[in-house]
């Protein structure tokens, strides 16, 4: 009865829930099998809790509070679920997609009514699901290729947004940027074995690098966050800060000069400059978030990496005269600017030289990036160019077997 409840209203709910988000829940019945249990105690709290403010206000805290355990589990229940690597599978949206699905779901139930009386079937589809759903590192690994042994930076498919992740030892990684949702970039950190981050870098304050914070957070051990000093726009600055303090995770600001290490990898902070009245001197200081954006020169693998966040051509053109332009010339890989917009110096791209140029960019966006004369301007400077919009996330390897030597191969997941 418990499983035919849960099925019932997955087979209600899915149509619905594809013209919302495009993707079919494989975890969604047995979540509900595990949260159904505390479904009628926060109920019954809630209720009475409500009952009881007015006349009795403590007690209705008291009811309140243990209305709060069954409740909390059901949403770590929610959360947990979703967070796994296959849980969910891609699915046509609108309302055609949802007619797709109905007319779907009155074939696939009389098979799993069939299937009930085989319980060797039944084990064997069910240990086929939990596979399907879990991903094991191993099993992914021998049949997708993923990760690639000796990556050594992963451009994560975070959809309209940025995400990077930098290899710094087993199991470890910077990660410069979040993408704009939780899920995509726990997903890639989940998939690449990432459970310690020694150090979140915000390249600046927009929704699309800073959004997906929390998963990156989620599950792993974090020892500090660096953003840039312009904190634009606000309420984005104040989220990461909030979530900062809920975690406490120290963080710093980030400027030109700072250099740090972990592990073999080694970066440098080239932009954005001090503010005006420090050691800088006249450099001039950004106005806006995209120009205020970090940008790393990254050392990995006898390989040189420029991640240049959201940087316009103003930004661009200083950092071509500040004093780190002397150690940017004939990079080994060029994150291009602000996804590939058509925005870019054509100047710092031909001092750049890089052999291979990444963009991170939503499939079908609105905003038309990346651009095609970016795309045509980077291939004419002698890149190969790849791009998350069109083959998914992207791995970056070094020497020729993955451990250094300045060989550079890639990787497509």
């Amino acid at each position: 009865e418990a499983l035919a409840a849960a099925g019932a209203a997955q087979a209600v709910c899915a149509p619905v829930v594809v013209v919302l988000s495009e993707r079919v829940s494989l975890v969604a019945v047995p979540c509900n099998l595990l949260a159904e249990f505390a479904l009628a105690p926060a109920t019954v709290l809630g209720f009475l809790a409500l009952a009881t403010a007015l006349p009795a206000l403590p007690v209705a805290k008291a009811l309140a509070r243990c209305a709060s355990w069954p409740a909390e589990w059901i949403a770590r229940i929610a959360r947990t679920g979703a967070a796994l690597p296959g849980a969910g599978i891609d699915w046509p949206g609108g309302w055609a997609g949802a007619a797709l699905l109905g007319a779907l779901t009155p074939v696939v139930l009389p098979i799993g009514r069939r299937l009930l009386r085989h319980p060797w079937w039944c084990g064997a589809c069910a240990l086929l699901l939990v596979l399907l759903v879990v991903q094991p590192p191993p099993l992914t690994r021998a049949i997708t290729g993923w990760p690639p042994p000796g990556w050594r930076m992963v451009m994560c498919d975070v959809g309209q947004g940025d995400a990077m992740v930098l290899a710094a030892g087993e199991g470890t990684g910077v990660v410069v940027d979040a993408g704009p949702e939780p899920a995509p970039v726990d997903r890639c950190l989940r998939s690449l074995g990432v459970t310690r981050v020694p150090l979140v870098v915000l390249t600046h304050f927009h929704a699309d690098h800073v959004g997906g914070l929390s998963g990156v957070l989620r599950g792993r051990s974090v020892g500090g966050i660096a953003t840039t000093g312009l904190e634009e726009p606000a309420d984005q600055a104040r989220f990461v800060r909030r979530i900062a303090a809920g975690s406490h995770l120290p963080v710093t600001r980030a400027v030109a000069g700072e250099r740090r290490r972990t592990g073999d990898l080694s970066w440098e902070v080239v932009w954005p400059p001090p503010a005006t009245g420090q050691a800088a001197g006249a450099r001039p200081v950004p106005e806006g978030p995209n120009d205020a954006s970090v940008a790393m020169l990254v050392r990995t693998a006898g390989l040189r990496l420029l991640l240049l966040g959201d940087m316009e051509p103003p930004a661009q053109r200083a950092l071509a005269r500040s004093p780190a332009a002397t150690r940017l010339a004939d990079v080994d890989v060029l994150k291009v600017a602000h996804h590939g917009s058509a925005y870019q110096d054509p100047g710092l791209i031909s001092r750049l030289a890089p052999r291979l140029a990444l963009i991170s960019a939503g499939r079908d966006n609105s905003y038309g990036h990346p651009a095609p004369s970016t795309v045509a301007g980077l291939r004419d400077a002698g890149a190969a160019v790849l791009r998350t919009d069109r083959g998914g996330a992207v791995a970056v390897l070094g020497g020729e077997d993955g451990g250094g030597g300045g060989g550079l191969r890639v990787a497509r997941h």
